[in-house]
Formats: structure tokens, sequence, C-alpha cells
């Protein structure tokens, strides 16, 4: 699977990670799953930044009203859980031992955004099934679609 955003939908979820620093941020995408040569690929279509109701550098946890009420917009608009994301202040990205046991949604990827290099941000996609990682593609257009 390959997760598909644009320039400006990456630029929002860095922007809330280096805004919450040096908590831990976190967030949801949605869109529609895009077949692809037989495999199941993602455009996202909206980003909902989210409040990490832990209010910690070293973990989240979506705010439960912000997230049933993006649930419920998610599903009244026709769109799909894509993927869930969050930041890492001071690690690379890459799920820790704490991410392993909080994936709860094997049919969405894990979005982690390091911000152990503050200038240069490093973003990467996991899909977590049953504490198994694989990393999945990110595509990054440079421009806004119609």
């Amino acid at each position: 699977m390959a997760l598909h955003l644009t320039n400006g939908q990456t630029e929002e979820m860095i922007r809330h990670a280096r805004r919450e620093y040096p908590d831990e941020a976190c967030g949801l995408l949605a869109g529609k799953a895009c077949p692809e040569q037989g495999r199941r690929d993602g455009r996202v279509e909206k980003v909902y930044p989210m409040t990490n109701a832990e209010h910690s550098p070293v973990t989240y946890r979506l705010d439960p009203e912000e997230q049933y009420h993006a649930f419920m917009e998610i599903e009244e608009e026709g769109r799909e859980l894509l993927a869930i994301y969050h930041s890492h202040s001071h690690s690379p990205a890459y799920p820790s031992a704490t991410d392993l046991e909080l994936a709860f949604y094997p049919d969405s990827l894990y979005i982690i955004i390091s911000l152990a290099d503050r200038a240069r941000p490093t973003i990467r996609a996991f899909r977590i099934v049953e504490g198994v990682i694989e990393e999945e593609r990110v595509e990054i257009t440079l421009f806004e679609e119609a």
C-alpha cells in the first residue's frame, strides 16, 4: 500500500508536530482507498489534527471526544480511516514498544513524524498487525489537486 498525501497535507502534519513540541502530536488521516494493480492504495482527503490527551513527550492518546466526532464525520462523508499519525519529539520515525501495544487499527497505517532533527522532519508509514511492523510507502505530491 502507498499513502498519497499532498504537500499541503504533509506540511499541516509537520506544523502540528512542531506546534505541540516537545509533546507528541497526534491525529487522523481520512480519504479514499484506491485499488491499484491489485493493491489497496489510499489518497488522503482530510487531515484531522487532534489533541494529545496525555500531553506527553513520550506517548499519545487521541482526545476521545475529538476522535468520536472525527469518526462520525469520516463515516458521514463516505471516507475511510487511512492512517493515524503522531510525532516523536526526540527519537527516530519508527514504532516504539508503546506504539506497538497501542496499534488497535490493523487496517490503518501508522504515520510517525520524527522531530529529532527539527529542521528536517522525517515521515515514515507503517502497518502494524499483531506486533509485526511492515514499512509502507508515503508519496507526497508537490501540488494541490483540484
